[in-house]
């Protein structure tokens, strides 16, 4: 399971934000999008220590996660079943960044719109 309370890079949490003023879509739905982009990708987590979860954005696991919060939980524990906690929290992170990247540079919500339905 993840922890109650979660956080994603300074990085990360500096892409989410800047979507969301261009979007007006808030830091934790697009980060729902993104993961499930990422996980749809086919990326796969790496343990990589030196990466930090260092944002100041700590919100509940309930806030980051919504109505997807069982899904999501579900899809990284068959993902990753060696993992729990702050290294499930890791690869969730990891997910997020990895999503975002396809997502951050959308100037407008219709252009974002256009790219999900892309794909």
């Amino acid at each position: 399971m993840l922890p109650n309370r979660m956080q994603l890079s300074k990085t990360v949490e500096e892409q989410l934000k800047r979507l969301k003023k261009y979007t007006d879509i808030t830091p934790n739905v697009s980060a729902r999008i993104a993961f499930f982009r990422s996980v749809e990708s086919g990326f796969t987590y790496v343990d990589d220590a030196e990466k930090k979860l260092d944002g100041s954005l700590v919100l509940d696991k309930i806030t980051w996660l919504g109505e997807t919060q069982l899904i999501t939980e579900q899809v990284l524990k068959l993902k990753y079943p060696e993992l729990e906690g702050r290294e499930l929290q890791a690869a969730w992170a990891a997910h997020v960044e990895d999503g975002i990247a396809a997502l951050r540079n959308h100037k407008t919500l219709h252009d974002l719109s256009i790219a999900l339905s892309r794909n």
